[in-house]
């Protein structure tokens, strides 16, 4: 078995790169975490695509996110669930209807909130993705119970869930898959050291590291201003601002001041430059019409997208960018607090996926969930428990839409290890993955144009998934 080992990948790539360095404007203290230029294999892409990363932070509940439906497995359902079930009657609106139908009858439903994101299923630009999360190698019940096969690191854990989600190792690991992915985009971009790769409209995060591509952060209205370059003034004087600007470009001997001045400059070159293709595609734009106020995830999303419409200033043929939303750990007030999260989701989902169909680019983008971890089927009292496997959404033109992928959990729990149902749990309904979170993003790197050998260094654990029940590719993406 093949296990990632985030230690070695940057000592190997420290020794490589570290005589290459000198010339990329990098920053010094980063300097272990960059690539030299050229290391990776290039895309051959003349046309365009990117990936849209949509992270739930705090551990989205997956039996109230896709519910289930037919009368079968929606009594069970609630009688798991008791006070946190949601009422069959309700999920009518949202119920989803895949063109080859699941077997033994199970049927499902979006939350009730979700008309939008059930629509676009129903329409075939969106489908699910059943039962996903962190996996080192194919695994039982019975086998994690022995401890006999490795499970991921600090299981049920926030901080490290997430980032073994977003970068197959825990809390410190050096790069994202959505950064490496990056690295290998950058030479199809306009230049190798392209900071317009990898985009995050929510903070730093480990996803978009890479080896050589540098995560640029944004802000919802646009590119983040330095103040004492940008502005007309500083202190009300414009000599104190020509004056810094004259210190912040001045070329030094020292080292680190000279790498300072490197980094600062590279950021107001982009500010400028994003600013101006930003300026072509204004917010007020017809494509961004439908998107809400008063929701931050569209107001993520909506930048994204502009950002998208001005590809071509930007010189950018891949791109990869991450946004997320907050408040998914509901220990308690799920019922009313899930309805405000998931209309939210759905509504800011639905607008982007327009705004690329207006845009003329909706097979060309794919957005898709993540989160620290799925949630326990039994409740708690008012809410849910941290979980482990969870179900995802995928939107855009190239997925196969009107589909489930993986395989339908059952919902009947008995915490017994001998039990059939219970193979598919490790207490608590705590779902037990049964497909991986590389065999999830191995699907869309694909579409993404990741060839051969270069999975491997994106993704080292799917070597590990390459059977019948197990594929490298699940398929959902055309």
């Amino acid at each position: 078995m093949h296990f990632i080992r985030p230690d070695l990948h940057t000592r190997r790539a420290f020794l490589r790169r570290s005589g290459q360095l000198a010339l990329t404007g990098v920053a010094l203290p980063t300097a272990i975490n960059l690539a030299a230029m050229g290391e990776a294999a290039a895309f051959n892409a003349t046309d365009y695509k990117a990936l849209v990363c949509i992270f739930l932070n705090g551990g989205n509940d997956y039996a109230n996110t896709v519910v289930n439906y037919d009368t079968t497995t929606h009594g069970q359902y609630s009688a798991v669930r008791t006070n946190i079930a949601l009422g069959r009657d309700a999920l009518a609106a949202t119920a989803l209807n895949p063109t080859t139908p699941l077997p033994g009858g199970v049927q499902y439903a979006l939350h009730p909130s979700m008309t939008g994101l059930a629509g676009l299923f129903n329409a075939g630009q969106a489908a699910v993705q059943l039962n996903v999360g962190p996996l080192v190698a194919p695994i039982t019940r019975q086998q994690y119970n022995a401890r006999s096969v490795p499970t991921p690191p600090k299981l049920f854990s926030h901080n490290d869930q997430q980032s073994v989600w977003q970068s197959s190792a825990p809390e410190g690991s050096p790069t994202g898959w959505g950064g490496r992915i990056g690295d290998l985009a950058l030479s199809n971009n306009a230049n190798s050291t392209s900071l317009f790769t990898c985009i995050s409209v929510t903070g730093n995060a480990v996803f978009l590291a890479g080896n050589s591509a540098l995560s640029y952060q944004v802000g919802t209205g646009g590119p983040v201003r330095i103040k004492a370059l940008n502005d007309n003034s500083v202190y009300n004087s414009q000599m104190v601002r020509a004056a810094i600007t004259a210190l912040a470009v001045q070329e030094r001997t020292h080292r680190l001041e000279k790498e300072y001045n490197l980094v600062t400059g590279r950021a107001n070159g982009a500010f400028t430059q994003i600013s101006d293709a930003l300026a072509s595609v204004p917010a007020s734009g017809p494509a961004y019409a439908t998107f809400p106020t008063g929701n931050n995830l569209a107001d993520q999303l909506r930048i994204v997208a502009r950002l998208i419409a001005a590809r071509a200033d930007l010189g950018t043929k891949r791109q990869v960018f991450f946004v997320s939303m907050g408040g998914f750990d509901l220990h308690d007030n799920l019922i009313n607090g899930q309805a405000t999260l998931m209309g939210r989701l759905s509504t800011a989902m639905t607008a982007f996926y327009e705004a690329t169909a207006s845009l003329g680019v909706a097979d060309k983008v794919t957005a898709f969930t993540a989160s620290d971890f799925g949630r326990t089927l039994t409740s708690n009292g008012d809410g849910s428990d941290h979980g482990w496997g969870s179900h995802h959404l995928m939107v855009g033109g190239a997925v196969r839409g009107a589909a489930f992928y993986g395989k339908a959990p059952p919902v009947s729990v008995t915490n017994s290890s001998t039990d059939a149902f219970d193979q598919w749990h490790v207490g608590q309904g705590r779902l037990l993955p049964s497909t991986s979170v590389d065999q999830y993003a191995g699907t869309l790197a694909t579409w993404f144009g990741v060839q051969g050998t270069e999975m491997n260094a994106i993704l080292p654990n799917l070597a590990n998934f390459n059977s019948g029940d197990y594929p490298r590719d699940m398929g959902f993406m055309l």
